[in-house]
């Protein structure tokens, strides 16, 4: 069966055909700019170049039309439509409905619009994409991978906020964590290679990207992770502040005399290392080389991040008993040995040690502990798509 993965934003739609048998990338691609000049998609057949076509792309009905277009052409084509099984789509928040991914009917698509304030950038895009598809693949099932369902095994002690519980019992606040569909994938993935059941280990998995965020996982199931009702709370992120005094809010807006939308944006897209950074960057590439080169601002700003990562680590190994192996992933965790180094600097309190030849890798599978280490360190890069994949032909095989 061919899976069709698609993972729908506002203005973006990146997409994925993988072979459900073989599990190999068939194409994928980006949709960009939809709704906006300049649109275009760009994809990559197997064993072919890369291909960019620039045409308008009112909507997302469109895009999803040339998505399949660009799939089953003629000239650079991969499937005919009658091959593509089933569709998988990422949806970000899931809410407390769903613990696990699910066929997209009616009554699922009404509870993803009800928990839309919850992620109100992230699931109305979601769900255009859902019914985009259906608009050009009437009768193909569909499935709904939500980034929150893997945190939903979280203890009540783990996921709510000091908050009177009436809050919680009528709006639902509470840590829900999100990339749980990159922390599923990695904690499982690390568990094969370490050839032990997940079931008999206590993993830290580490998302590290623009948008961070770390898991604590007993035994494969997730008992905490950093990321809250949004994806704001937690670690210093790219642009993202991380935790912060709540106080902070309102004495910005006092001294800026500042909007709640303003202080929201200031919040999510200024602040983090770009912000601790004099607005240097939010790409750690560029921040690790001015770092090198002495610049204060990348320094204060790599530091920060590195000390907060160290610093959820330890709570975590506080909330597991004990580690077997702490994971790094996504696009820092995957390809920077010079901040994966600086983090594991930190972690001597576990006895925990890097091997600084191993830790050179990028994006390959490695264990970069010292032979001396008592916790397995690893890089296991993430595969959010396969995943997806995976749970959509095991629920419409």
């Amino acid at each position: 069966m061919k899976i069709l993965v698609i993972n729908c934003g506002s203005s973006s739609l990146k997409f994925q055909l993988i072979d459900s048998e073989t599990e190999a990338v068939i194409c994928k691609g980006l949709c960009e700019r939809i709704g906006i000049d300049g649109s275009r998609i760009v994809y990559t057949p197997e064993g072919k170049d890369k291909i960019t076509i620039e045409e308008p792309m009112p909507d997302h009905n469109r895009a999803i039309e040339m998505v399949i277009e660009a799939l089953t052409n003629k000239e650079n084509g991969v499937v005919s439509l009658d091959e593509i099984g089933a569709v998988g789509h990422r949806i970000v928040h899931g809410g407390e409905k769903f613990t696990k991914s699910v066929v997209i009917d009616e009554e699922v698509i009404k509870a993803i619009e009800d928990v839309s304030d919850l992620a109100p950038l992230h699931n109305p895009a979601n769900l255009i994409g859902i019914r985009a598809c259906q608009k050009v693949m009437p009768g193909v099932p569909m499935v709904a991978v939500f980034d929150t369902a893997f945190h939903q095994t979280m203890p009540q002690e783990a996921y709510l906020y000091g908050l009177p519980y009436s809050y919680y019992e009528k709006y639902g606040i509470r840590r829900y964590g999100f990339h749980g569909t990159s922390h599923s994938y990695v904690s499982k993935r690390a568990a094969e290679i370490l050839g032990k059941d997940a079931k008999d280990l206590n993993i830290i998995v580490c998302h590290l990207g623009n948008g961070a965020s770390i898991s604590a996982v007993k035994g494969g199931e997730c008992i905490d992770t950093s990321m809250g009702l949004t994806p704001l709370e937690g670690l210093i992120m790219g642009t993202r502040t991380g935790d912060i005094d709540p106080s902070v809010v309102e004495f910005i807006m006092k001294k800026e005399n500042s909007s709640v939308a303003d202080v929201t944006n200031l919040l999510n897209k200024k602040s983090g290392v770009f912000g601790l950074s004099n607005d240097l960057s939010s790409d750690f590439r560029d921040l690790e080389d001015a770092y090198v080169e002495g610049h204060e601002g990348a320094k204060r700003a790599v530091d920060a991040f590195t000390y907060r990562v160290a610093k959820y680590i330890g709570s975590y190994a506080v909330a597991l008993g004990s580690v077997d192996a702490i994971c790094f992933t996504a696009g820092v965790g995957e390809n920077s040995g010079f901040t994966r180094g600086l983090i594991c600097e930190r972690l001597s309190f576990l006895g925990a040690t890097v091997d600084a030849e191993a830790n050179k890798v990028r994006g390959e599978e490695k264990v970069i502990s010292g032979p001396d280490s008592k916790v397995k360190l690893m890089v296991v890069p993430t595969n959010e798509e396969l995943a997806i994949a995976r749970d959509t032909y095991a629920l419409t095989r």
